[in-house]
């Protein structure tokens, strides 16, 4: 009994190490996702089947009391087979299913009746009733990835148990075959249980795997749209496509990138670039597709790209649509030499990047719609808000008010103190100083409401000042052109300062701010004129510098300097005791 434990433990090592190896394939790895399909089924089956049978190859022969160390490859009459193809046909069906474990145990269970010898209809009985049976036990372990490598040892028991049971129903007429039970029972079952433990362990060890490699797939995606951000900037399609296209290729471990509008290739780069050229119409089914759908395809053959040329090494791709304003605007296809090259991870990572840059073009266009709103008048003198700051705070009271009801209440009295105001802009061409400060507070309110403990405010004012006569809607526009170009890009410790104080029978009202500043080329064209076209600041500034000329004097124009430290400052000065050529409403 030592002696053949010793053998099977020996000839399950090898058998082990073809395993761990089997492990590595990509087609091994698919049977976690658990995803049916006849086709793998039937692949799998075979696979398993074929393990079974090299296990059956590697065991040993008893005839009698002797054991015969060779590979097995024929036996007589009179000698049985003890083999480990009960391991194979056990991992098919915990893996595959019963189907796949009915089919492996069909092939290594034939393999041993051809054979043939005194186990040889037990056996073939016994392989596909285990993997039956393995496969339906799998069910009851459903919600685990991979059965637990301590609940695989128990299960490795029973196998073999059967089989010794099958083979005292089957030869009862062998007067030797219960002291052959009593021989072989142990060591099979040892062996068994086993080597079914440690292949759950490898598999479990390649699950991790490719958890890992799925993280790692995510992590990677949302990198490279980062760093595509400056090319899906460009206006130009063919710059924009030729950079991404080559960022794509340099990032990814893949055979070639392309990108495409709705008819033609705009870049191509990688393997192919010899005869795929830009202008070459796309005239595939997938491509068709997956614009219409607006979903993203794979194609498993070279029939399926199509390319005409006959030596093009590239046989499947990934195809995925680049969604702008609910129109398939481009599509990146992702080149391999091989279906088989194209893993669950390199889907993921397609289907993640594809969405990411999605979202990175709805932003820019979210962002070149509010760059491209010309300025009226002072905004038409704010007579109408801002629909996306009204939906924005309207959404935040609607948030705020089943957990903080008193929150949502003090953000809906500032926005109809703010509402209020603005409405009566029209009719109003100056306003106290104090009616001012309470619309730039009710502004500042809602602003540090949404940005919760990302933006300090500081506003200071003298109050025998809030008297004096000002252009409405002329410190709050100053204040938001702070938290829209200023401060866009600060993710904390973004800071405003609103002062207020005398100074030399004027009072002077200054805005600062801790962001990136003005740029040197545009500081000071930026309150002498409008500037529609630069990306950074609009028309705000010189409609409010313009406001201020016209009913206060040229001494009340806008100063705008970048500070020392960092940020930049807007001051103007209103006089104290001066009639305003316009009266307070």
């Amino acid at each position: 009994m030592k002696e053949m434990t010793i053998i099977l433990f020996e000839r399950l090592g090898l058998l082990l190490v073809i395993a761990f190896v089997m492990t590595r394939t990509p087609g091994f790895k698919t049977l976690l996702y658990r995803e049916f399909s006849w086709k793998m089924a039937i692949v799998h089956a075979s696979v398993f089947g074929a393990f079974g049978i090299a296990s059956t190859i590697t065991g040993f022969v008893l005839d009698g009391t002797t054991v015969i160390h060779d590979f097995v490859f024929h036996v007589s009459g009179d000698q049985l087979i003890v083999s480990s193809s009960l391991v194979a046909v056990v991992i098919a069906g915990l893996l595959g299913g019963p189907v796949v474990g009915f089919g492996a145990g069909l092939i290594a269970g034939g393999h041993l009746m051809l054979l043939g010898g005194i186990g040889g209809l037990s056996n073939g009985i016994v392989n596909p009733l285990t993997g039956l049976l393995a496969g339906w036990t799998a069910r009851f372990f459903s919600d685990e990835r991979v059965i637990s490598p301590w609940k695989a040892l128990f299960i490795g028991v029973f196998p073999p148990v059967l089989q010794m049971q099958m083979l005292l129903i089957l030869h009862t007429q062998s007067e030797e075959i219960v002291g052959i039970v009593d021989m072989v029972g142990l060591p099979l079952v040892l062996s068994n249980s086993v080597a079914i433990a440690i292949f759950t362990a490898m598999i479990a060890v390649v699950l991790r795997e490719q958890e890992n490699e799925a993280a790692k797939a995510t992590k990677q995606a949302f990198s490279i749209a980062e760093e595509a951000l400056p090319f899906i900037k460009k206006e130009d399609t063919t710059q924009m496509a030729e950079g991404l296209a080559k960022l794509l290729y340099d990032r990814l471990d893949i055979a070639a990138v392309a990108i495409t509008d709705q008819r033609q290739v705009l870049a191509h780069v990688g393997i192919g670039h010899d005869h795929h050229h830009h202008g070459d119409l796309i005239t595939g089914e997938l491509a068709r597709q997956a614009i219409l759908q607006k979903q993203m395809k794979i194609a498993e053959s070279h029939r399926q790209i199509p390319c005409h040329h006959p030596k093009c090494q590239l046989e499947s791709a990934i195809i995925i649509p680049i969604i702008n304003a609910n129109e398939v605007t481009q599509l990146i296809y992702f080149y391999f030499r091989k279906a088989q090259h194209i893993r669950p991870v390199e889907r993921m990572l397609a289907a993640g990047l594809g969405e990411y840059l999605c979202n990175q073009l709805k932003m820019l266009a979210a962002d070149q719609l509010k760059e491209h709103m010309k300025d009226a008048e002072l905004r038409n003198l704010q007579a109408q808000i801002n629909p996306h700051f009204l939906f924005n705070t309207l959404h935040l009271i609607a948030a705020s008010f089943r957990k903080e009801p008193e929150h949502a209440r003090h953000i809906t009295v500032q926005l109809a103190q703010f509402m209020r105001f603005n409405l009566k802009l029209v009719a109003t061409p100056l306003v106290t100083l104090e009616k001012e400060c309470e619309h730039v507070k009710a502004y500042l309110a809602i602003i540090q409401a949404r940005f919760m403990n990302r933006l300090q405010v500081s506003f200071t004012h003298e109050p025998d000042l809030l008297d004096v006569p000002i252009p409405p809607a002329t410190i709050q526009p100053l204040v938001e052109n702070c938290i829209q170009h200023g401060l866009s890009n600060m993710v904390h410790r973004a800071r405003i300062d609103v002062s207020i104080i005398a100074k030399d029978r004027q009072i002077q009202i200054s805005v600062r701010d801790n962001g990136c500043g003005f740029k040197k080329e545009i500081l000071q064209k930026v309150t002498k004129k409008p500037l529609t076209q630069n990306a950074n600041h609009g028309t705000g500034l010189y409609n409010v510098n313009q406001r201020l000329i016209r009913l206060l004097g040229e001494d009340a124009q806008l100063s705008v300097r970048n500070l020392p430290e960092k940020g930049s400052e807007v001051v103007f000065m209103i006089p104290m005791n001066q009639v305003a050529k316009e009266e307070i409403s």
